[in-house]
């Protein structure tokens, strides 16, 4: 698997060693060994999927205690994600980075705990799925409004359109409001 480091430490896009034939393909999309080579250790205990329509953001979601590094991926569809980096400590607070992730370049994106996490739907549809080191404490979730301009996180909003989001994420706190990590 090759590893891409992005601008923030930390986070990176993993591109899995592919195995295709006139069969189909096979790929490990986790491999603790494998993963730990590059310094990605992880004990998983929680996976999610959800499917959205075009033109939906979720996010920007966090678990202020209880914390989650993430693996996410795209497994039908394509989307742009979004990962925001909320540990005062680090050089990176309150910077942002985001990767196109498919079903068909099969990219991966590695979130470390500490950051905030939220996806937009490019294609007609798309399936998501991650898997999470800590499981769902809707207590001690957060949200940060997608559109913070603290933020200026460049969504790829289709046709400079509104992207459908929940209440919950319309709602979201400014940044400068947001809990952070230490």
């Amino acid at each position: 698997m090759k590893v891409e480091l992005t601008e923030i430490p930390g986070v990176v896009v993993i591109e899995p060693h592919v195995l295709e034939d006139q069969r189909g393909f096979f790929f490990e999309s986790w491999n603790a060994k494998r993963f730990a080579e590059h310094s990605l250790d992880a004990t998983f205990v929680q996976d999610n999927h959800s499917k959205s329509g075009r033109g939906t953001l979720r996010g920007l979601h966090y678990q202020i205690r209880q914390a989650q590094t993430k693996v996410v991926r795209v497994i039908a569809g394509r989307v742009f994600d979004v990962a925001v980096d909320l540990r005062r400590s680090s050089p990176s607070f309150g910077r942002w980075v985001g990767a196109e992730l498919s079903a068909e370049n099969r990219k991966m994106l590695w979130i470390p705990a500490g950051f905030a996490h939220g996806f937009y739907v490019l294609s007609e549809a798309a399936e998501f799925v991650y898997k999470c080191t800590d499981f769902y404490a809707p207590e001690w979730e957060r949200t940060i409004r997608w559109n913070d301009p603290d933020l200026a996180i460049e969504w790829p909003l289709i046709d400079a359109q509104p992207p459908r989001v929940s209440d919950k994420d319309d709602s979201g706190m400014a940044f400068r409001s947001a809990e952070y990590f230490p």
